[in-house]
């Protein structure tokens, strides 16, 4: 009878081992408690989109939910905070068109304001390209980031910030009455981006004074804006 005992009490503990260990780790989605630093709940889709502007992080509360969920913290970083933070991530995706390293292969394109640019022999200047598309959802969302780094070199002649839609110029101009974007803006760009073969979008290029590509990332990463200026600073230092 002892031994039976002792076998059931072995059995419950290990079973009791098992389940600890094959128990699904807490993970952040839909149905997760996100709270402001206020005490407020976010929705998914209002933490989700402050999460991808790089400047917040969520942690873990160590509070629980009358039902017994797990809380978690959403809070805005410093900027030292900001860069221990994104320089621990993965760099944004390279992007296959825009290899890093490689002379850039320029064009000419006018923006919508009339504005001429020659990229073929832009020696001395550091260009940031973007290329979009108004349907294109990440490109929509990072635009008042893109916006944020325009505004951060607006007196510095030396940085040309250039975006290639594919769109046609009415529907652009209908698309910024509601949604300003400050880059310079290139219509019916369909042929620039077929020209480097370009399937991913948005795609950033950094090219610096000596016209090297510095930086070349497609998609959109909570880092992706921290890279670009990264890569414009240290294309500006340049000799």
């Amino acid at each position: 009878m002892l031994k039976k005992t002792l076998f059931f009490l072995l059995f419950t503990v290990l079973l009791g081992n098992v389940k600890a260990q094959t128990k699904p780790a807490n993970k952040l989605d839909e149905q997760s408690v996100v709270r402001a630093e206020d005490g407020n709940v976010y929705p998914y889709a209002v933490w989700r989109k402050l999460l991808s502007t790089g400047k917040y992080a969520i942690k873990n509360r160590k509070t629980f939910t009358d039902s017994g969920k797990p809380e978690y913290l959403l809070y805005e970083l410093s900027d030292e905070q900001k860069e221990a933070y994104f320089d621990k991530m993965p760099k944004p995706r390279k992007s296959d068109n825009f290899a890093e390293g490689e002379e850039f292969k320029g064009f000419k394109a006018t923006d919508m304001n009339g504005n001429k640019f020659d990229l073929r022999n832009a020696k001395d200047k550091v260009i940031v390209l973007n290329f979009w598309f108004i349907n294109c959802p990440p490109c929509r969302s990072e635009i008042p980031q893109l916006n944020e780094l325009v505004e951060q070199y607006k007196d510095n002649k030396d940085v040309i910030f250039l975006a290639i839609a594919t769109d046609d110029r009415y529907d652009l101009k209908n698309f910024i009455k509601t949604n300003p974007f400050q880059y310079n803006i290139v219509d019916s760009g369909r042929s620039i981006a077929e020209k480097y073969n370009l399937r991913l979008y948005p795609t950033h290029v950094v090219i610096d004074k000596n016209g090297i590509i510095k930086f070349g990332t497609v998609g959109l990463a909570s880092n992706t804006m921290h890279w670009l200026k990264r890569s414009i600073d240290e294309s500006l230092a340049l000799n």
